[in-house]
């Protein structure tokens, strides 16, 4: 697949998935996903998918200081409805990094490894997203704030003529290019700003996964 050179150079995520271990399907249990893969689940790049994709970066790394995320170990909530805006674009990105699911996810096998009702909406949590450690109740709140990462000017001008079919072939590459351009502004350059990404630790609630399901991680 053909895609701009700095998706390669985001940040890669590296989990600790406890079923992809039991199952064979990944040595020690070890998957690594990067800005690429979520495009490929949403089928574009745009400042939500970045968004997504940081929010949930930042979340394991202050859940998980030091160590590697476990995959299925965190439940998600969003403090949105699912088909409000852009809420279930940004779920789709954090249920496939995490491994959280509603409640058409995976039920596990034998008390392990579930995924089912992970993942949920309208939490009335006042955060944008809240990710929760299952294992020791630790929560952050993530908010995301792409406005301070402003659009190249020539985007306005450019919008309606692409959307309205009267662009030339010219115009329809600029497009493309200026609206990257901003992805990768977000992603590359703003980062590690903690302004573009604000996580803030809540009280723990400690355990909240049942004992027959806990997992030994490395």
């Amino acid at each position: 697949m053909s895609h701009p050179a700095f998706f390669d150079a985001v940040a890669r995520i590296t989990l600790y998935d406890p079923l992809a271990e039991f199952l064979g399907a990944a040595g020690g249990g070890r998957i690594e996903y990067g800005y690429l893969d979520v495009v490929k689940l949403a089928g574009h790049s745009c400042p939500t998918v970045a968004g997504a994709y940081l929010m949930t970066l930042k979340a394991l790394d202050r859940l998980y200081p030091g160590a590697i995320a476990e995959r299925g170990g965190v439940r998600v909530d969003l403090g949105t409805p699912q088909a409000e805006g852009v809420t279930g674009v940004i779920a789709a990105v954090i249920g496939m990094l995490t491994g959280a699911a509603g409640e058409g996810g995976f039920k596990g096998l034998a008390g392990r490894f579930s995924r089912r009702n992970l993942l949920a909406f309208a939490s009335g949590t006042g955060a944008e997203v809240r990710f929760t450690r299952l294992d020791t109740g630790a929560s952050v709140a993530v908010a995301y704030h792409p406005e301070i990462v402003p659009s190249p000017p020539e985007l306005q001008a450019l919008m309606p003529k692409v959307l309205g079919g009267t662009a030339s072939d010219a115009e329809r590459e600029t497009f493309g290019r200026l609206w990257q351009l901003r992805v990768k502004r977000i992603l590359i350059d703003h980062g590690a700003d903690p302004a573009l990404v604000v996580c803030r630790d809540e009280a723990s609630a400690g355990s909240i996964r049942p004992p027959a399901a806990q997992t030994a991680r490395p």
